[in-house]
């Protein structure tokens, strides 16, 4: 329930679930995005496909579990006055689309059921910039899932380029935001997880498949620096599959590394997938 219908959060309140939603999965005994019965989901279209500078982007963050920068000053207090990008992000936090802090000034997408209906909106968005992300994602996970290391680096290589600034291209959370940007179609069959605690580590982003998906699971690592062989060697040494080994699914362990001292000055990602299913790792 928290997981589908929690994540406002209100200073001296505490955990604000959306009644509505909650009463219609306790009456239909399903966990289900309900939200989309509300008029307010109507307008989510417009909205999105608005061509804002950096409103695409920021939409692929946010479908991606990344928390984004809001300023609502500028807000005109109305559905039909915007100037920007901040403009659209703020009414969707007074329509509920989004959560925000006040304190951290970030919005995100609060909760699983209005996550769907992001999903589900932007694959009808008339909006070249966005279903170009969408058809790079989708592609991607094919590419990974079929071992296609050089298409999987060469695609990593274009997110983490074009959507990371050079003084964060380092930085371990922008990693993880590069991963979940370039994967941000996962909720077709998988759920997300960072930092999954297992064994002796974390894995960086973990994507577990959903009960009804015949897809593997895939534990993702950006590494800067480092050989993909050692990152791969780091996550069995470590243990990073312990625990997943019940859904008797296989497990692909991709590494995708670069050295921003390459000496052809380019930042060269290279990508290493290694098939694990979870016998052969109980065996060892």
């Amino acid at each position: 329930m928290k997981q589908w219908y929690d994540g406002y959060h209100f200073k001296g309140i505490g955990a604000v679930y959306n009644p509505n939603s909650v009463m219609e999965a306790i009456e239909n005994d399903d966990f289900d995005s309900y939200w989309a019965e509300s008029s307010t989901a109507e307008p989510l279209m417009d909205y999105i496909s608005r061509d804002y500078n950096g409103l695409t982007r920021t939409i692929a963050e946010l479908v991606g579990g990344i928390g984004v920068k809001v300023n609502p000053t500028g807000f005109a207090n109305d559905l039909t006055t915007f100037k920007g990008k901040n403009d659209v992000l703020t009414l969707l936090i007074h329509l509920g689309y989004l959560a925000y802090d006040a304190e951290t000034k970030m919005a995100r997408i609060p909760n699983e059921e209005i996550r769907q209906e992001f999903q589900k909106t932007i694959r009808e968005v008339k909006h070249e910039a966005t279903l170009k992300r969408l058809e790079e994602s989708e592609k991607l996970f094919n590419d990974t899932i079929q071992g296609d290391e050089e298409a999987v680096a060469a695609q990593i290589e274009k997110v983490h380029a074009e959507e990371t600034a050079p003084i964060y291209y380092n930085k371990e959370d922008s990693l993880r935001s590069v991963i979940k940007l370039a994967y941000y179609t996962y909720k077709d069959h998988y759920l997300q997880f960072e930092e999954l605690s297992a064994g002796e580590g974390f894995a960086d982003v973990a994507y577990i498949p959903l009960v009804d998906s015949d897809w593997p699971i895939l534990l993702i690592e950006l590494k800067w620096k480092e050989s993909a062989e050692s990152a791969i060697g780091q996550i069995i040494n470590k243990k990073y599959t312990y625990g997943l080994e019940n859904y008797g699914r296989p497990i692909l362990l991709v590494v995708i590394t670069y050295d921003k001292d390459a000496g052809t000055g380019k930042k060269k990602h290279r990508c290493r997938i290694v098939q694990y299913a979870w016998q052969s790792l109980k065996n060892e």
